[in-house]
C-alpha cells in the first residue's frame, strides 16, 4: 500500500499510525477515524485536536414540525426526519439542541447561558465518543486523543477518565520503538480560543516536554499547531473585520503557524511532526530531517483526511500516505 523510500526494505516495520484532525464535532468522521484502524492495519489511531464542534443550533418543535437555520437559511422538516436534519447540522460541525420557543428567546438574551450549554453538548458528545472506542476498537489498538485551541478545557478530564482512550497532552507517550510528545496550544488567533500562547510562551511549553526526552531516543511530535512558513500553515489573510483580504483581484494566503514550533523541530528534530488546525494546508514537507505532515480537513463533506505513517524498530520514518476516505 505505501511506496517504499530508500533502504526501507532493510528496515522492519514496527509501528503503524493512523493520524487525523480538525474533525470539529463530527460523528460521521470520527466513526472513520475508529474504522481506519482496521481499514489502514493501523497499531495506533492519533486524533491530535479540534475535535469539538463549532456551536449550538437550536431546533424547534412546534405543530409536528422541525425549524432551524441551516446554512444561514430557515429549514423546517416533518418531525419524523428528526435525524436527517440532525445529521445535517452535526456535518457542518454544530450540534442541534431541542428547544421551545421561550427557550430560544431566553438563550439570545444570555450569552454565558449559550457558552455554558455548548461546552455541555462538546462534553457529552466526547464522553460518548470514547465509550463508541471502547466498542469498536480491537484491544490490541492504541487510541490517543489529544485536544486542540479549540477544544475547551473541560474536555481533558473526560479523555484521561476514559478507559479504552489515552490523552498525553503536553506529555510524552511511549508509542512502541518512539516517545511522541503533544502539545494542541497555538499562538494567539482572532478567536481568542482557550488554549492560545505567544510564541515565547509556546516554545517554552515545548522545552518542557522534549527536554524530558533522552539524547538519541527518536521522538514523534503531535503539536496541533503547524511550523511557521511550511508550507502546513497557509490560511486566507483576514482583515480587522475577520473577512478574507483580495489583493489584485484574489484572496491573500499568508503563513499563519508558529515560528517556536519550526525552532522545536529544528532543534530536536523529531522522527516525525503531526500537525492541523490549518484545514487548507494538507501536506508533507521536510525540516531538517523531520518529516511534517498536514493531513487537513474537510469535515463538512463527511470526508475524513488522514495521514498513514510507518516507523521502523529503530524508531526511524520508513514511509507515509496520505488518505481521504
Amino acid at each position: 500500500m505505501l511506496r517504499s523510500s530508500k533502504g526501507a526494505r532493510r528496515r522492519k516495520r514496527a509501528l503503524r499510525i493512523f493520524f487525523a484532525t480538525d474533525v470539529h464535532g463530527s460523528d460521521r468522521c470520527f466513526r472513520k477515524f475508529l474504522a481506519a484502524a482496521r481499514i489502514y492495519q493501523a497499531d495506533a489511531l492519533v486524533l491530535g485536536g479540534d475535535i469539538a464542534g463549532k456551536g449550538l443550533v437550536p431546533v424547534l418543535a412546534e405543530n409536528g414540525s422541525l425549524t432551524a437555520e441551516v446554512r444561514g437559511e430557515p429549514v423546517t422538516v416533518p418531525a419524523d426526519e428528526a435525524e436527517r436534519l440532525n445529521d445535517e447540522i452535526n456535518r457542518l460541525g454544530f450540534y442541534p439542541v431541542r428547544m421551545e420557543a421561550e427557550e430560544i428567546v431566553a438563550l439570545e438574551d444570555d450569552p454565558a447561558a449559550v457558552e455554558r450549554l455548548f461546552r455541555e453538548e462538546i462534553v457529552n458528545q466526547v464522553r460518548g465518543w470514547c465509550e463508541l472506542a471502547g466498542e469498536r476498537l480491537d484491544p490490541s489498538v492504541r487510541c490517543v486523543i489529544t485536544p486542540g485551541n479549540d477544544d475547551p478545557l473541560e474536555i481533558d478530564a473526560v479523555l484521561k477518565a476514559a478507559e479504552r482512550i489515552e490523552c498525553p497532552e503536553a506529555e510524552l507517550c511511549e508509542l512502541g520503538p518512539v516517545l511522541m510528545a503533544s502539545l494542541g496550544d497555538v499562538t494567539p488567533t482572532p478567536w481568542n480560543t482557550d488554549r492560545e500562547y505567544s510564541e515565547d510562551e509556546l516554545g517554552a511549553r515545548i522545552a518542557a516536554i522534549m527536554d524530558q526526552v533522552p539524547a538519541g531516543h527518536p521522538s514523534v511530535v503531535n503539536f496541533h499547531c503547524p511550523p511557521y512558513s511550511s508550507g502546513l500553515d497557509t490560511a486566507p489573510e483576514l482583515d480587522e473585520t475577520l473577512k478574507p483580504v483580495i489583493r489584485g483581484g484574489r484572496p491573500s494566503f499568508v503563513p499563519v503557524g508558529s515560528r517556536a514550533v519550526r525552532e522545536a523541530i529544528r532543534r530536536y528534530q523529531p522522527v516525525v511532526g503531526l500537525h492541523g488546525h490549518i484545514h487548507e494546508s494538507r501536506g508533507a514537507q521536510k525540516i531538517g530531517n523531520t518529516l511534517c505532515l498536514n493531513p487537513g480537513s474537510d469535515y463538512t463533506a463527511d470526508l475524513l483526511r488522514g495521514a498513514v505513517v510507518d516507523i521502523a524498530e529503530d524508531g526511524s520514518y520508513l514511509d507515509f500516505l496520505l488518505t481521504a476516505g
